[in-house]
């Protein structure tokens, strides 16, 4: 059964052919569902910045979603790029994710992580994972814009 297999969670440079196609999609998807204005997926050059982190989710040799951390001060950071593929959706490969980058985040001493998403309908699911982990919704931060395709949501970490 696909999503079985532990999730095995590491730092990856972006230069891999299956991570590459994961975001690829990922952005199509996001360009399919909200205006340009309100897309706010980066590309692979953005997320190779320094204040970036970012991870691939695996589970039997396959890539199950990957997700990042962005620095925006010492004592607040933000959740990028959150995918997971269509096979395994549903299977924990998400939520192993969000675990990770809120464990992460802890670790490096940050007071509050934070995130945008959509509002739209395909966004419910990712929504409804983030409040059953804490974040609850809140104003634009970090440079964004108030926007009605946008939901910015907040956890404390301390």
């Amino acid at each position: 059964m696909p999503g079985a297999e532990a999730i095995r969670i590491r730092v990856d440079d972006l230069r891999g052919p299956e991570i590459q196609a994961l975001l690829e999609e990922h952005l199509r998807d996001m360009r399919s569902i909200s205006p340009p204005e309100s897309v706010h997926a980066l590309d692979l050059d953005a997320l190779r910045r320094p204040e970036i982190t970012f991870w691939t989710a695996w589970a039997a040799g396959e890539l199950v979603g990957c997700g990042a951390l962005k620095m925006h001060d010492a004592s607040h950071g933000e959740i990028k790029s959150m995918r997971v593929s269509g096979r395994r959706r549903r299977t924990g490969a998400g939520r192993a994710m969000l675990l990770h980058i809120v464990d992460e985040a802890r670790r490096r001493g940050l007071s509050r992580l934070s995130l945008e998403t959509g509002s739209q309908p395909e966004f419910a699911p990712a929504r409804q994972l983030y409040a059953s982990m804490g974040f609850a919704e809140c104003g634009p931060f970090a440079g964004y814009n108030l926007d009605p395709n946008s939901v910015f949501m907040t956890r404390p970490l301390r």
